[in-house]
């Protein structure tokens, strides 16, 4: 064999194992990036761990609800924080979510005037809704609002505000008293 030819296998050689290295790499963080996207602390991961209302509100534990919707970029941004919060605090408290998005939740959103999200809405074991904070909180606030709620004392960062992203209204409330049909407000 002449010098020509080895050289040319030797350098294909040094050439695929270039690019099958490369391959693996590409394949590790591709796997890895998505991983880290459905993620225990991920907003979608949150919402399949959480307790229907209906349960929570009959199962004699206090309970931290959370209207929320995907585009959220607070509730997104909050979403680690409250993983952890749930890990900590799961077997004391129920953790429900409800989408703003779903007009399944548009009575509950109505009776707690949902108007910007995340809103939370702090309920004794009794069922009895006892305070709401709205918008963005820092960990340690959630913390202090649920030993109180799990104490059955008073919240110490009851109605508090934070940054918000605005729920855009799917209907129209009108009073309408002229129609003696109507319950006073009708729903478009």
């Amino acid at each position: 064999m002449s010098e020509q030819q080895i050289e040319p296998s030797a350098n294909n050689s040094v050439r695929n194992l270039v690019i099958a290295i490369a391959a693996v790499i590409l394949s590790v963080a591709l796997f890895l990036g998505l991983q880290t996207q459905h993620n225990s602390s991920s907003l979608e991961s949150q919402v399949t761990k959480s307790i229907a209302l209906d349960v929570a509100l009959n199962n004699n534990k206090p309970t931290l609800t959370e209207f929320y919707a995907d585009w959220c970029t607070s509730c997104q941004a909050m979403a680690g924080d409250l993983a952890q919060i749930k890990e900590r605090y799961g077997d004391r408290v129920n953790f429900v979510m409800l989408n703003v998005d779903n007009t399944k939740w548009l009575p509950e959103m109505l009776r707690y005037r949902v108007d910007g999200i995340p809103h939370f809405l702090f309920i004794n074991a009794k069922g009895e809704a006892i305070a709401q904070a709205i918008g963005e909180q820092p960990k340690g606030i959630i913390e202090a609002n649920l030993d109180a709620l799990i104490a059955n004392t008073i919240l110490p960062y009851a109605n508090k505000k934070g940054q918000i992203s605005q729920v855009e209204a799917k209907v129209t409330i009108t009073d309408n008293t002229t129609d003696p049909r109507s319950h006073s407000a009708i729903v478009k």
